[in-house]
């Protein structure tokens, strides 16, 4: 007997009526349309609605944090204007371009001695490792050092050299970026931050997975939370905030969180 869904519904492959005495359903089917006979058969016997049985005890609790909020706006005159943001992405695209191109050849390029990358899963090992001590720990450097810092990498951080962000698949991409956008969150925007940001974002493939898309938009508010306490437009880090929330939303397309003229 037919269901009242299955008499709604049209026949996409109509069957032939067959004579029972000539097709047994407990036999492989020998043709087309003993196969969609079959099929049918069997369709019929299902229920119209399936309840599953599930233990509340196995379910695991969950929770989803799921932000919509925008960028904090910039105090009067701190904002760029529409056509700086369409040159930055210009600039950005073709660095990105780039990065792509040669990335092959510095994957197969061995590091040098000095050069220990972090395991993924490392948090700390990468925040020194981009950052340097220096920053992490918090010390303050004496005047000959900021005179003639060397290139003591551990100390002050290994810059995001093509050698080395070649080597990172997007896994480790926005684990790190994830780790630096944490410690970002509970301190200032630096120097070493800006260029590793920069180079993550440029390796971050297209289209962004759910995670990394949650990341650069908890970036690009950050930076905009920064540049609003800002007291001077002649601040150096005015234009590389600038530049990450331009990034984020003019290249990767989060519009609501551009900056307007």
């Amino acid at each position: 007997m037919k269901s009242d869904v299955e008499e709604l519904m049209p026949r996409l492959l109509p069957v032939e009526s067959c004579d029972t005495e000539e097709y047994n359903s407990t036999e492989p089917p020998r043709n087309p349309q003993e196969y969609l006979r079959q099929v049918q058969r069997e369709a019929s016997l299902c229920p119209d609605v399936v309840v599953a049985q599930i233990d509340p005890k196995k379910l695991k609790k969950q929770s989803v944090n799921v932000s919509i909020t925008g960028c904090l706006a910039a105090p009067q005159g701190f904002s760029p204007s529409l056509k700086w943001q369409q040159q930055q992405v210009s600039k950005f695209s073709e660095v990105r371009q780039s990065v792509n191109k040669h990335s092959q050849h510095w994957k197969s390029q061995f590091l040098d001695d000095n050069v220990v990358m972090p395991k993924m899963e490392d948090e700390d090992g990468w925040k020194r490792f981009c950052l340097g001590e220096n920053v992490c720990l918090d010390i303050q450097l004496k005047e000959d050092d900021n005179v003639n810092p060397g290139l003591d990498y551990i100390k002050t951080g290994f810059p995001p050299f093509l050698s080395i962000v070649s080597k990172l698949n997007q896994s480790t991409i926005s684990a790190v970026l994830e780790y630096l956008i944490n410690w970002f969150e509970e301190r200032d925007f630096v120097p070493q931050l800006g260029r590793w940001l920069y180079a993550l974002l440029a390796c971050l493939e297209k289209p962004l997975l759910p995670e990394a898309h949650s990341l650069i938009r908890q970036l690009a508010r950050r930076c905009s939370a920064v540049r609003a306490n800002l007291e001077s437009k002649d601040d150096e880090r005015l234009s590389a905030l600038n530049l990450m929330i331009c990034i984020v939303a003019r290249y990767f397309e989060q519009n609501d969180l551009a900056d307007k003229e």
